[in-house]
């Protein structure tokens, strides 16, 4: 059997993403899909940028990628793009939004959000109603297994059995029409949307990274099992947070609150 680990969110936290790889190759998995939004929130976008280029297979771009490193954005514009240089920039602006793949007979469809756009959302667990999320809310999961010309497909290729996304930060599996939606959480930014208190001391449990492993036949059309992981994992948030201290990000402040309590400051009272 072959084993994929599926990460996604990381933004800039690289404390996390080390802890991440370190935990993965612990587990003798070589290959690593990203499903995007490598960049911005934390202060160390270069260095994960660099980390991934070495040790992933698949990287995909998400929303926040997509925002911070188009080529018209003026030097000074965004802290996240002058750290990260140009080449970086093209590299993560030219990165591709889809990615298919068989695994034991399942034809698996990667993309950070949705078939539609970057910033689409998808969330079974919570609605987006009256938040800056609801124009882009998608409510039937089915649609995330549409063939849409966003993502280069006609209706004559072939519809998905599985699909993997990110963008919300919070991990799910969800069966739907004889279909698998499966999110690996984030890496480097996680939420958990029913905490809405800074200073509740069992925010602990949510800050930790998460990430899925995928394990089953890869690029193999035989139907045979396949199975979902999800892995989460405690790491060193202070080592992070010591890291945004020393830096000149402009809103450390903000970004120390929501790794120390998993908070969404959209949902948060």
């Amino acid at each position: 059997m072959d084993k994929v680990a599926i990460i996604s969110d990381i933004h800039g936290n690289i404390t996390a993403l080390k802890a991440v790889i370190n935990d993965i190759e612990a587990r003798n998995i070589s290959k690593i899909f990203c499903l995007g939004d490598s960049v911005l929130k934390s202060c160390n976008s270069d260095k994960v940028i660099d980390l991934l280029r070495e040790k992933c297979d698949v990287i995909l771009k998400g929303n926040c990628d997509e925002a911070v490193t188009r080529p018209d954005i003026p030097k000074g514009k965004f802290w996240t793009r002058d750290l990260i240089g140009e080449e970086r920039a093209s590299f993560i602006y030219n990165l591709p939004i889809v990615y298919d793949f068989y695994m034991s007979g399942y034809l698996i469809r990667l993309f950070h959000a949705s078939p539609f756009g970057l910033d689409y959302v998808f969330n079974p667990m919570f609605s987006n109603k009256d938040t800056i999320y609801s124009a882009t809310e998608i409510y039937d999961g089915m649609e995330l297994f549409e063939n849409t010309e966003f993502i280069g497909k006609t209706p004559n290729d072939p519809v998905p059995d599985i699909v993997g996304y990110g963008h919300i930060h919070t991990p799910n599996i969800v069966r739907t029409h004889n279909k698998t939606i499966f999110n690996p959480g984030s890496v480097g930014m996680p939420i958990e949307m029913l905490n809405d208190n800074f200073f509740d001391k069992t925010n602990k449990f949510s800050t930790v990274a998460s990430y899925i492993i995928l394990e089953g036949n890869l690029n193999s059309k035989d139907f045979s099992s396949i199975s979902f992981n999800l892995v989460r994992l405690p790491y060193d948030i202070e080592e992070e947070i010591k890291l945004l201290e020393k830096s000149t990000l402009p809103n450390k402040n903000k970004v120390i609150t929501e790794l120390r309590s998993a908070t969404n400051y959209i949902h948060a009272k």
